[in-house]
């Protein structure tokens, strides 16, 4: 069985909540989004996409597309780990 990882670079963290900022405020806090929101369309840095996908699919279980408040939220608790 898988360990889970709740260490997540900091180049990710901060992309991950700059990101879920600029979504709630441009489309409310009931916007939407995948993990894929992370990364522009080119895959110029398949380490930190498998990373993501990892943390998102492995080890949260969460579904293709989630509340950015919610993923916001979680990125945040996981710093005070």
């Amino acid at each position: 069985m898988r360990e889970k990882v709740e260490k997540m670079r900091d180049v990710l963290r901060e992309k991950v909540i700059a990101v879920c900022d600029e979504k709630i405020a441009k489309k409310g806090p009931n916007v939407g989004l995948s993990f894929y929101a992370f990364f522009a369309n080119k895959n110029d840095n398949p380490e930190l996409l498998m990373e993501a996908a990892e943390w998102w699919i492995r080890e949260h279980k969460l579904d293709h597309f989630e509340k950015a408040a919610k993923i916001k939220q979680m990125v945040q608790q996981a710093i005070k780990i």
